[in-house]
C-alpha cells in the first residue's frame, strides 16, 4: 500500500489518509467540499460544493499521476436527494463518454454540514 497525499486537497480531518493505491488501484475517501487554499467550503450551494469535491478528487488524482478518466467507481451522499439534479449537472462536466459505476444517497448529515460528499475508487 501507499499514501497518496498533497496539499491541493484539504488534509483529512481525522484518523485515514487523502487515499491509498493499492497495487493499481487508487482508494481516494471521501472529500468534503473544503477550498484547500481556505479551510473553508468553497461556498453554500450544491453546485459550488459539487464542484470543489471533484476538484479535491482530481488535485488527489494528479498527485497519483491518474486522471478523472481512471475513476471505475464513486459513491456520492447528499444532505438532500433534492439536491440529485443539480449535483449530477456539474458531476457530468467532469466524467463525459464512459462514466464510472455510481451509487447516490441522501444521509442524515455530513461531516462540518457539508451538502455533498464524493469518494472514489479509480483504476490506474
Amino acid at each position: 500500500m501507499k499514501k497518496i497525499e498533497t496539499k491541493n486537497a484539504p488534509a483529512a480531518i481525522g484518523p485515514y489518509s487523502q487515499a491509498i493505491q493499492a497495487g493499481n488501484t487508487i482508494y481516494i475517501s471521501g472529500q468534503l467540499p473544503i477550498d484547500p487554499t481556505t479551510g473553508q467550503f468553497a461556498g453554500d450551494d450544491i453546485v459550488s460544493q459539487t464542484k470543489q469535491s471533484l476538484e479535491n478528487i482530481k488535485a488527489i488524482l494528479d498527485q497519483a499521476n491518474a486522471k478523472m478518466i481512471n475513476v471505475v467507481k464513486t459513491t456520492v451522499l447528499l444532505k438532500n436527494i433534492a439536491d440529485f439534479a443539480a449535483m449530477n449537472e456539474v458531476y457530468s462536466t467532469y466524467f463525459t463518454g464512459d462514466c464510472p459505476a455510481r451509487a447516490a444517497y441522501q444521509v442524515a448529515e455530513l461531516p462540518k454540514n457539508a451538502l455533498v460528499e464524493i469518494e472514489a475508487i479509480a483504476v490506474i
